[in-house]
């Protein structure tokens, strides 16, 4: 019987809070990194979505130019991929691996990216679920 109690236990510390749709994001794209599915920048970005293998596409909200902000949306809108914005290109880099991580695991030197495309999400996570769902709300 203290067998059975002690199996419940881990299943009720599994259940995870919701995740709001930046955590998500972050978790989709660290997947994604490991797997070798990200593809950062304007030019690897626009190759991946022109030949039809990306999946999502990320682009940052404080990117100051607007020609590179129009050719994203234009090319996302044209090959039917969803776009989702983030905040800060900072923030994006950091998340894509952009950046040289210390000793005490914070990132340091990191690169902006004002665009990221996943063409290969990997594993299924309950990031990805998140996202999913918020792409198919909008």
């Amino acid at each position: 019987m203290s067998g059975e109690e002690a199996a419940v236990v881990p299943e009720a510390s599994i259940i995870a809070p919701e995740l709001d749709l930046m955590t998500a994001i972050q978790l989709v794209l660290k997947k994604s990194l490991a797997h070798g599915g990200l593809a950062c920048g304007l030019h690897e970005g626009a190759k991946v979505i022109e030949k039809h293998a990306a999946q999502l596409c990320l682009l940052a909200e404080d990117c100051d130019q607007p020609d590179y902000v129009k050719l994203v949306k234009g090319l996302c809108v044209d090959h039917n991929v969803s776009l989702v914005t983030v905040p800060s290109a900072k923030t994006l880099g950091e998340w894509a691996g952009l950046c040289k991580i210390d000793s005490e695991g914070k990132a340091r030197k990191v690169v902006g990216c004002s665009c990221v495309v996943v063409k290969d999400y990997g594993e299924e996570s309950e990031g990805l679920g998140v996202v999913q769902q918020h792409i198919k709300s909008h």
